[in-house]
């Protein structure tokens, strides 16, 4: 079978499937992320502390934050990217012992009964100490399940055309667009804080349902079918030429001829080899997390308006410049490669413009970081802040979306499952890199 004989993807239903599975990988933890409000505000004194429409909380005696709140944004980010770069790399090795429909249907089944008790917990009355620790085990929970997930649709989507990474990567850039929308609304609203906080839940538990339901259909369309029944054949193949070898091999040195089982002509697949084939995309990808999440959100979220002087603008600022445009050009940049794909996979451009990246930290240190200590405000207007966060974020989206998509198709047919889950763990490990690095980022502002 060759790609020429290949069915179409009719009404592009596989694409959207995978579309709608990479939203549901990002989804929870965008949930969490930008409803850190409403977690922050669990955490204060409930003596000292009083609310207001849009879930801000004025201190009794200024703006002075505890401990549990100071530190909220980085612990949270922390629990949630080293749970993740543990279980990718755990998935990277037990994916050809643990079925694909287990790995991904548990992991979605177990995601979406943490957010179906998040939403119940909103509802009932926690002690800070309590409420920080409960919220923590969850974003390990769903970390680490959504790292198993993450890890398996990678893998899933390097046996299909290389096109089919991008729906993906595209589905989790439009899982932070629809938190921030979502926060955004509520804010609109003007609803309490506790009830919106109840609807971004459930609105999470609705998502992971249709991403539930998008699986199960997956294996009924025909186009994933040919891909799946390819990448077999492949194997068979594969398998045929091994005990061919063996069998010419025996025969030359007049040996007597073995029997081969299935597992014992199975082609090897080696990690180690596999590596060395991608790691030049393995590390770039690495190294774009590192920088995004060394900044965003632990430092970016802490940028002051210096235009809005108390006005409706700086109730806005952080939720529409920072959470909302960051995952609107992040989207566009990870939709953008469903088009063009350039550098290609073998140009010493990508890895440059890679590197390039390291410049969105000073740049971001010297923006109205509030409260900071060390570095003068170089970048105070908020134009500078909203031009930095466009090129930062859509630089995000594109250039991880190419390496994502190159990895795969860097390596024979038959180990491109492997690579993609290899690209999944080091994308990972750039995540984890950069919730340590934002503690030290945010420190020396």
């Amino acid at each position: 079978m060759t790609a020429d004989n290949a069915p179409r993807d009719k009404y592009n239903a596989v694409w959207l499937i995978f579309f709608i599975l990479g939203l549901g990988t990002l989804l929870p933890w965008n949930f969490f992320m930008t409803a850190s409000a409403y977690f922050t505000s669990r955490l204060k004194d409930p003596v000292s502390t009083t609310f207001n429409q849009t879930g801000n909380v004025t201190m009794a005696g200024g703006d002075t934050r505890n401990a549990l709140e100071s530190t909220f944004n980085n612990v949270m980010t922390l629990c949630a990217m080293v749970p993740l770069l543990i279980f990718t790399c755990l998935n990277s090795f037990i994916h050809q012992r643990v079925s694909q429909k287990l790995r991904i249907l548990g992991s979605l089944s177990v995601i979406f009964v943490v957010f179906l008790i998040t939403a119940i917990v909103v509802k009932v009355s926690i002690e800070p100490l309590s409420f920080f620790t409960l919220t923590m085990i969850k974003i390990i929970c769903i970390n680490s399940f959504g790292a198993v997930l993450q890890g398996s649709l990678f893998g899933l989507a390097g046996i299909l055309p290389a096109t089919y990474t991008t729906p993906i990567m595209s589905g989790q850039g439009l899982a932070g667009t629809f938190a921030a929308f979502s926060m955004i609304c509520a804010l609109a609203s003007g609803s309490e804080l506790q009830d919106s906080a109840f609807g971004y839940f459930i609105t999470a538990c609705a998502v992971i349902l249709l991403a539930i339901m998008s699986y199960f259909v997956l294996p009924k369309m025909e186009f994933f079918q040919y891909y799946m029944e390819s990448h077999g054949s492949h194997s068979s193949s594969a398998d045929e030429e091994n005990k061919m070898d063996l069998l010419k091999k025996d025969s030359t040195e007049k040996r007597p001829v073995v029997n081969l089982t299935e597992d014992e002509a199975r082609p090897t697949v080696s990690v180690v080899n596999i590596f060395k084939q991608i790691w030049v995309m393995a590390l770039s990808v690495c190294f774009i997390f590192t920088v995004t999440i060394g900044t965003f959100p632990a430092v970016t979220v802490d940028v002051k308006s210096t235009v809005a002087n108390g006005g409706t603008w700086e109730t806005y600022f952080i939720p529409v410049s920072c959470f909302l445009l960051f995952n609107v050009m992040d989207w566009a940049g990870r939709s953008l490669t469903a088009v063009c794909m350039w550098p290609g996979k073998d140009s010493k451009l990508l890895p440059a413009l890679v590197i390039l990246r390291i410049i969105f930290i000073p740049l971001f240190i010297l923006c109205n970081v509030q409260p900071r200590k060390y570095f003068p405000v170089v970048f105070s207007h908020d134009a500078w802040y909203i031009t930095l966060m466009i090129f930062f974020s859509f630089s995000n989206g594109y250039l991880a979306s190419l390496c994502m998509c190159f990895g795969p198709k860097k390596v024979a047919q038959h180990e491109a499952e492997t690579a993609g889950a290899i690209m999944a763990f080091f994308l990972s490990l750039g995540l984890a890199l950069g919730a340590a690095f934002s503690f030290a980022f945010r420190a020396i502002c």
